[in-house]
């Protein structure tokens, strides 16, 4: 009987946490990665992420208000998280409607018609992100050139990324240096790699995020690019060029780091974690696109259901 579990009535100690609060800590962590996109990228980073975050808000209103015949919940910060998120995944230079389109798919199609907040399944940016590469390839992968500002942000000079020359063969990159601070192509939330290391260092110690599933995927991206840079260095990159260059950083510390699309176990979140790493790899080096983060978060996001009926968690009061 000494073995019994003995919980007492009420009042308990809160924990401190909300939805809402750690919807804007990630939000706040965002910042670094923001203010260096608008350095790099000027006014275009402004103008997608603002159109974007108005729009997410804008349509999950609507959605709750109209469709669902319930009180809007725009204000515990998901929305606009959601926004930040597609918006740091998109091209500088995308035009206002095509922003439009994929923050619909993002609260429409990735959140609210599974029921909302808590019960989608895939991260809702990136199916955004994702219905508008399949649906406009072309205006998804043309990259401004960074410091590069026209009178009209959408007429900005273009380049390559990083991992498009790779994919071409090419050996000519930027350097580490500009990597690290962001002077290179790409989706303008991904590119300041120091930045996106501040965000993540501000909510492990804010306990927002363990550092289980960004640990994970960093960690097998570059073991797996190492071993194949080991094997041919003249083929494939080298793995720290895999670490600084694409999205990454954004994918394994903002992005699949998810509460609601991760396991909820560390060795689920683990394996979640090396299956991303893989996946990314894989499509990095062998597929026939360039980056493979964002189809590798959500491929494992279809199997995080699998990886919590294996790997559950301890009930409450037991060993």
């Amino acid at each position: 009987m000494e073995n019994n579990l003995i919980v007492s009535p009420s009042p308990h100690i809160h924990g401190g946490d909300s939805i809402s609060k750690n919807m804007y800590g990630v939000i706040i962590a965002l910042i670094p990665a923001f203010l260096v996109s608008l350095y790099y990228f000027g006014i275009g980073a402004l103008v997608v992420t603002a159109v974007s975050v108005i729009a997410c808000v804008g349509f999950e209103y609507l959605i709750q208000k109209f469709l669902f015949r319930q009180e809007p919940t725009l204000w515990d910060g998901s929305a606009i998280l959601t926004g930040l998120l597609l918006a740091f995944n998109l091209p500088s230079n995308l035009p206002i409607w095509i922003i439009l389109i994929g923050a619909l798919a993002a609260i429409g199609i990735g959140k609210m018609s599974f029921g909302g907040l808590g019960n989608n399944i895939f991260n809702p940016a990136l199916v955004g992100r994702v219905f508008l590469l399949i649906s406009f390839p072309t205006q998804m992968t043309t990259w401004p050139v960074p410091g590069n500002f026209p009178l009209t942000y959408t007429d900005a000079e273009t380049g390559a990324t990083v991992l498009s020359l790779i994919k071409g063969g090419s050996h000519e990159f930027p350097t580490y240096t500009d990597m690290l601070l962001g002077n290179m192509g790409g989706s303008f939330g991904e590119v300041g790699a120091i930045a996106l290391i501040l965000g993540l260092i501000y909510m492990l110690v804010r306990r927002i995020i363990s550092w289980h599933i960004p640990v994970s995927v960093i960690g097998t991206v570059v073991v797996f690019t190492g071993i194949m840079y080991a094997v041919d260095p003249y083929s494939y990159a080298n793995p720290l060029v895999h670490l600084l260059s694409g999205g990454l950083l954004l994918g394994a510390i903002f992005m699949a780091t998810d509460y609601v699309t991760s396991p909820l176990t560390k060795k689920g979140m683990l394996l979640y974690g090396v299956g991303i790493g893989l996946l990314t790899s894989v499509i990095r080096l062998f597929g026939s696109y360039p980056e493979g983060m964002s189809f590798a978060i959500l491929i494992m996001n279809a199997f995080t259901p699998l990886i919590n009926s294996y790997i559950k968690p301890k009930h409450f009061g037991g060993k």
